[in-house]
């Protein structure tokens, strides 16, 4: 079993894990460590009409706020604001295989936020996009074609305070029942991990444009350190 540092108390009862409530971190430290490693977050609102809507969409963090963009016309970001709304965003690090199909489980770690989007001024649309690219791709954003007036038009930009962020963080070992621990059948983990693959340039790229290194993400080049593979910034 991983150790872990003296784990605060949850930020408000919406917030609390209840299910395996050892598993709950709530110290900044993991909350941003996670949000920083996954960009594909779970966007969780209710519509006008009252029906639930959950949605895959992309986030970024900047100190103790989560981002996220979408079209100005989105049901979605519209609800957002309009009322509580709530983000996930998980890894899966891996499978555990038990003795039992009972205890099968994975590892994994999860942060889940609630409470009310707000709106990012049209002043400060501009930069938060730009820091979009750049928590994605560093230093991307300075290469770029500058954003049309009617793109950011088109473009809502939200944020949403950590205050109630928790995290789970499943990093145990298999859990089977003591007495099946001699049956003569494999148990383990089977470790998961996203690494990147091999850059495809546009087919329209002009001849002898260089890739830069930012095309390779950091979070994905360190996992495939990690994971003893090389990342290939070779030219096509």
């Amino acid at each position: 079993m991983t150790d872990h540092p003296t784990t605060p108390s949850a930020p408000s009862e919406r917030s609390r894990v209840r299910r395996a409530p050892h598993k709950a971190r709530y110290d900044r430290e993991t909350i941003h460590a996670i949000l920083d490693a996954q960009p594909l977050a779970h966007l969780g609102v209710v519509l006008h009409d009252g029906s639930p809507l959950v949605i895959p969409t992309l986030q970024w963090r900047e100190g103790d706020h989560v981002y996220i963009h979408g079209s100005a016309a989105s049901r979605a970001l519209k609800a957002a604001l309009a009322r509580p709304a709530c983000l996930t965003v998980s890894l899966l690090d891996g499978w555990k295989l038990a003795r039992s199909a009972f205890h099968h489980a994975a590892n994994y770690r999860s942060v889940v936020i609630h409470g009310r989007m707000e709106k990012v001024a049209e002043e400060e649309k501009r930069q938060k996009l730009d820091n979009m690219i750049n928590a994605y791709f560093p230093g991307r954003s300075a290469i770029l074609r500058p954003m049309k007036d009617k793109e950011l038009k088109a473009t809502l930009v939200l944020r949403m305070a950590l205050d109630e962020a928790a995290a789970k963080v499943d990093d145990l070992p298999v859990g089977d029942d003591e007495e099946d621990l001699n049956l003569p059948i494999w148990a383990g983990i089977v470790p998961l991990s996203t690494v990147p693959g091999e850059p495809r340039p546009d087919a329209h790229l002009p001849p002898g444009v260089p890739m830069p290194e930012h095309v390779v993400p950091a979070y994905l080049r360190t996992n495939r350190r990690e994971n003893n593979d090389d990342v290939s910034l070779r030219e096509e």
